[in-house]
């Protein structure tokens, strides 16, 4: 028997834009950290957070396989997101695709939505990558691209956990209502945030 072991695309992309590139593994300065910087990006602000737990909460929702493919998926694509804003390839609405990232997360988990898995999936990877572009956009100078994704991917993760974590409530019919109140709250904050990237609120 021929047993391959074979790593999707998603996964193998942002690895070798990593690796072969010098002008993301490079210091561009004297500092050589980035991992402390990456791990505390993703909850310095609060449209990433909201999103990310919807993710966690979602999944949780939906089950297996979905409650560990979404959380595992969101990293990846967001890796190849950060890998394109490192190297300097826009992305145009960056902050509006993070603020209706959060308003669709926080209408399904709202809406004890069940799409197909593939869909779900879909969902959450196009998403993800507005958020890793937006963290590799901001990579403070003089550190790591590399050490600074390592760091965001790790705490993203910890996000991801956290909504499953919260999600464990799900089989009660309290703990469901409480998580559909939960995905109103993400999605007035989208909102909040949508407002705020257009103009509309101060």
């Amino acid at each position: 028997m021929d047993i391959r072991f074979r790593l999707p695309l998603p996964a193998l992309a942002p690895l070798l834009v990593l690796v072969l590139s010098p002008s993301v593994l490079a210091h561009t300065g004297p500092g050589g950290g980035g991992f402390t910087s990456g791990l505390s990006h993703p909850v310095g602000g609060l449209d990433h957070v909201l999103a990310m737990l919807a993710v966690g909460l979602w999944g949780a929702q939906l089950g297996r396989p979905a409650v560990w493919l979404l959380p595992v998926s969101f990293p990846l694509v967001m890796a190849l997101g950060a890998a394109l804003g490192l190297l300097g390839f826009p992305l145009p609405a960056v902050e509006i695709g993070i603020a209706v990232s959060a308003i669709v997360l926080g209408l399904m988990v709202m809406l004890e939505a069940r799409p197909p898995l593939g869909l779900a999936l879909s969902v959450v990877a196009f998403f993800a990558v507005f958020h890793g572009h937006a963290h590799g956009t901001e990579l403070p100078p003089g550190q790591s691209g590399l050490l600074y994704s390592i760091g965001f991917v790790i705490a993203t993760g910890l996000l991801h956990a956290t909504g499953v974590a919260i999600g464990l409530i799900h089989p009660w019919m309290a703990g469901r209502l409480l998580l559909r109140a939960a995905g109103a709250v993400v999605l007035l904050g989208g909102l909040f945030f949508l407002g705020q990237g257009t103009g509309l609120l101060p």
